[in-house]
């Protein structure tokens, strides 16, 4: 079941999208630079934002000289992220609210309270069509804080999850019955996971100024939150080399496919000029 929100294909341009694309990762080295699909990882996501009819402008927030080269050529506005907010420890937030009020001072922009702010991640490679202008149309319809895209957890559900000793002793994570009872994926009630989609969220709640919100990272989230809810696989996320491998092959199958179809067409195209000439 998806509560995918239409797509006003009138929709106008306000929102600000920044794309956060540090050098460093421990868990795929240079993954935002990776060669998927025959691109640098980070293009995918440049591509993406600067696609989204709801998108006025894109900001590539990065310490990296050579993703600062790709953003430049590609029409993204570059804004260099200091040494203390690219570290494994920096948070998303930080580094968004830098990059925000960085590009207001560079462009001479005002502060917008109406503007929505879309984050998005330079190693997510893949995501729908149109999932930034649903999450920009949910955020600005219901009036809500925030926005976040998920996937379902399929196998991997919370029922399933258990703690293994030392000695190898298995026990429920929660509770005491092992697997909650249920041993039949379609028995398990729904539950969904971040996917990395797309975060859309408003300024106020970018710069916590939605009143009675817990502090901390999510704090950016505000107190109204909403989900959008993507298939499984529909956004490939990577943190991984399995996931870089998975990228890879889906976008490579995806050109392949559209090189068939457009020569397949030029064909047709070809056949049906020489009957004309026949004729």
């Amino acid at each position: 079941m998806s509560n995918r929100a239409p797509t006003d294909q009138h929709v106008t341009p306000t929102a600000l999208a920044v794309i956060l694309a540090r050098s460093g990762s421990k868990g795929v080295p240079g993954k935002n630079l990776a060669a998927v699909g025959g691109r640098p990882c980070v293009a995918w996501t440049i591509d993406a934002a600067k696609g989204a009819g709801s998108v006025a402008a894109v900001v590539l927030s990065t310490d990296d000289a050579k993703i600062a080269e790709i953003g430049h050529a590609m029409g993204a506005t570059v804004i260099l992220r200091p040494a203390h907010l690219a570290t494994d420890t920096a948070r998303v937030d930080d580094a968004t609210r830098h990059a925000v009020v960085e590009w207001e001072r560079e462009t001479c922009a005002p502060p917008d309270p109406t503007r929505p702010v879309v984050i998005l991640y330079a190693n997510v490679p893949i995501r729908p069509e149109g999932l930034i202008d649903r999450a920009c149309g949910l955020l600005i319809q219901s009036k809500c804080d925030s926005v976040q895209s998920y996937a379902p957890v399929g196998k991997h559900h919370p029922w399933w999850t258990a703690r293994v000793g030392a000695d190898g002793a298995v026990r429920a994570w929660e509770g005491e019955v092992l697997n909650h009872g249920v041993h039949r994926r379609q028995e398990l009630p729904p539950a969904h996971i971040p996917d990395g989609g797309v975060l859309a969220v408003t300024r106020r709640a970018l710069f916590l100024q939605i009143p009675a919100v817990r502090p901390g990272p999510h704090a950016i989230f505000g107190r109204d939150v909403r989900g959008l809810v993507n298939a499984e696989g529909d956004v490939v996320d990577i943190d991984s080399r399995i996931d870089l491998l998975v990228a890879d092959a889906i976008l490579n199958e995806r050109a392949s496919v559209a090189g068939t179809i457009l020569g397949a067409s030029k064909a047709g195209g070809a056949r049906r000029a020489v009957r004309e000439i026949n004729v």
